[in-house]
């Protein structure tokens, strides 16, 4: 074995370039079972970004359902999910270009056929109601100039569709669209539309302004009419301080949901109307996830009493069956640490999973032997485990004596060591949300900094999900405090303990992790440098801007607007560019409607009038987050360059050069060691 090369941490040669990071790995979405079929939808930067639904048949045959340039993806909530249903064989899905439902074979034969008429209209998270030929779903309409778009439960029609239960119309391929008929309305927001086993009854969810999902929801039962229409509307459970996740019906009749009624989302059931609730699982773990996307599942039925179900303790998620008349809940051992979506199918489980040395995938666990067979892998790329970082689970003291948690990521490389006496420079990541959380599962995003020599320390701060209510809820009214202080707090822990450079401290972020890394940046002098992905700026401009599902996101996490108009500018690191006195580099989608582009561009001109070292690159195309591999590429050789520059490291490898504003001797470039 040839002796490891010394080189500066930074500058180590890795096998994982930016096209690979960018390239070879697909996002996986919404998952759907279909009798022995079962679908998904995979994101495809190396597409253009494209979501594209994909089938697996029992016999092992595998292939793309929706052909290009059709791209299965919702706008409803601009974060979608939910983009398709699947039922006897056809498919449903939202066309993104036009935001209209189509009809598809599920075979992938024929071209899909427009459900839904031409106009400002969007859908999602649909449910075929057989007995009745039609979908059931969430509707958004934006035709209401200069106010807020209109969420409802609506029916569309299928009547002349091949294949709804079965069955196939005299005028099938009939092109008619059919208009919606609105089932339920009067809230600001709704979602999962589920019909009991026997079509009588309709669930769903609901809130109001200005709660989220993961702040208080209500769960509604009512009975199906003769005619179609909902009646005798039943509230089951929840409310303004209770969130309700995933509703769903047992083989029996009997209606499951998660609560986190006790601190923390726990299973429980309701057998009807006069039923009391039953409690099905007491544990300090989340058996559900924040709903920023639709369509998200941690348990399923096999059989009436019998639930297997995923929940997440202490950032780690398992997996375990539940004997739902005993309340006997037994784990099953699986090599996976995180589970995002959960389906049963005949004689096994579908889940979308992860761990520290596998990516994401979609793997069917085999009920006969626990065998594993894996499906989809999000990357296929395979890394030399001696240049690949394990990850540590952190836990540190942060402002007032609470604990906080991270993943530590160490540089990690078979070929190369830092000169003695060098320590790494630290990568502080700070995810988006912020109601939201990071997890230890393995990714090439992270493992292209740690084998370049750079450490990595991914922080669920206070309000991360994942750790019970109360940990979620130390966010409230602290947006901007909470999540910086255990950024700064776990990046101290590290230099505390010799690991890290304190003068290679750097922080980045998309979105609200955006905003937690420029707050971080502009009234802490911790970090010596940063990256903002679509991050906030200013928090009365997104206030203003911001589309109707978060636009009173802010309400809780700061405080209610214009009261707390002070507390805004105060938190805004726009308004006290004076006070920051590092470099920055910013990155943004110009289609971006969550965080307007704005935002970005208003920070990088105050940064050049004061003379800082900052870059800035705009992406056409691109909304809130990017998905076309070029950009992906771009974008984190970008970053990489930028810290090479600010801290004086050579790379190992040529990159495209960024230009950057304000920076001493700019004719001086990194070259490749």
């Amino acid at each position: 074995m040839s002796e490891a090369q010394v080189a500066p941490y930074g500058s180590w040669r890795s096998p994982i370039s930016a096209a690979m990071v960018a390239g070879a790995a697909v996002r996986l979405g919404h998952l759907a079972v279909d009798g022995d079929d079962i679908y998904w939808a995979e994101l495809r930067p190396a597409e253009g970004g494209r979501n594209v639904i994909v089938r697996h048949t029992p016999d092992g045959r595998t292939a793309d359902v929706t052909p290009a340039p059709f791209n299965a993806r919702t706008r409803v909530h601009e974060y979608g999910g939910g983009d398709f249903a699947v039922a006897a064989g056809s498919v449903y899905f939202a066309n993104f270009a036009d935001q209209r439902l189509y009809h598809l074979d599920g075979n992938g034969t024929g071209a899909p056929q427009p459900l839904t008429e031409e106009g400002p209209l969007r859908y999602a998270d649909a449910v075929v109601d057989h007995q009745r030929r039609r979908l059931i779903c969430v509707r958004e309409d934006h035709a209401l100039s200069g106010r807020p778009p209109e969420n409802t439960l609506v029916a569309i029609d299928l009547a002349g569709v091949a294949s709804v239960a079965g069955g196939t119309s005299a005028n099938a391929g009939n092109q008619t669209v059919r208009p919606g008929r609105v089932l339920v309305s009067g809230n600001d927001f709704y979602a999962a539309p589920r019909l009991s086993p026997d079509g009588s009854r309709l669930a769903w969810l609901t809130w109001n302004h200005p709660n989220m999902p993961w702040d208080g929801t209500e769960l509604w039962v009512a009975q199906v009419a003769p005619d179609g229409g909902v009646v005798n509307a039943q509230h089951v459970a929840g409310g303004p301080e209770e969130s309700i996740f995933q509703p769903a019906w047992a083989p029996d009749g009997r209606l499951c949901f998660v609560s986190d009624r006790t601190g923390w989302w726990n299973l429980y059931r309701w057998s009807g109307p006069g039923g009391v609730i039953e409690t099905l699982t007491e544990l300090e773990a989340e058996f559900g996830q924040p709903q920023w996307v639709f369509g998200t599942a941690t348990y399923d039925f096999t059989g009436p009493d019998t639930i297997v179900c995923a929940y997440n303790q202490g950032g780690v998620w398992r997996l375990a069956r539940l004997d739902a008349g005993t309340r006997r809940l037994e784990q099953i051992e699986i090599p996976y640490t995180e589970i995002r979506n959960l389906r049963v199918t005949p004689g096994a489980v579908l889940l979308a999973a992860g761990s520290p040395v596998e990516p994401p995938s979609l793997v069917l666990l085999r009920a006969a032997g626990g065998v594993v067979e894996v499906l989809r892998r999000t990357s296929d790329v395979a890394v030399d485990p001696g240049s690949l970082s394990v990850p540590q689970s952190v836990e540190f003291r942060t402002t007032g004596g609470q604990s906080a948690y991270a993943f530590y990521y160490p540089p990690a490389s078979k070929a190369f060591r830092a000169p003695s006496g060098e320590r790494p420079p630290l990568l502080v990541k700070s995810h988006g949300g912020p109601t939201s959380a990071t997890s230890n599962t393995f990714s090439l995003g992270t493992q292209y900094w740690t084998s370049r020599g750079i450490a990595v320390l991914d922080v669920n701060y206070g309000g991360s999900t994942g750790y019970g209510r109360a940990y979620r809820e130390r966010l409230n009214g602290s947006w901007g405090i909470v999540d910086v202080d255990d950024c700064i707090n776990g990046a101290r822990a590290l230099v505390e303990r010799g690991a890290v450079d304190p003068q290679r401290l750097v922080i980045s972020g998309g979105s609200a992790g955006g905003y937690t890394t420029l707050c971080a940046l502009t009234f802490r002098d911790v970090f010596k440098a940063g990256a903002s992905y679509y991050g906030v700026s200013d928090l009365e401009t997104l206030v203003s801007d911001d589309h109707k599902f978060e636009s009173r996101y802010t309400d809780r996490l700061v405080g209610p607007y214009p009261e707390q108009r002070d507390v805004y500018r105060q938190r805004s690191p726009i308004h006290f560019v004076d006070r920051l006195s590092c470099p920055v580099i910013f990155f943004q989608g110009l289609e971006d409607v969550v965080v307007p582009p704005s935002q970005a561009e208003t920070m990088v001109a105050a940064l050049r009038a004061k003379g800082l070292p900052v870059a800035y690159l705009p992406f056409p195309g691109e909304q809130h987050g990017f998905r076309r591999a070029e950009n992906i590429k771009r974008a984190l050789e970008a970053e990489l360059y930028f810290y090479a520059r600010v801290f004086g490291f050579p790379l190992a490898d040529a990159v495209e050069p960024v230009p950057i504003d304000n920076l001493p001797h700019p004719d001086v470039h990194p070259r490749p060691v």
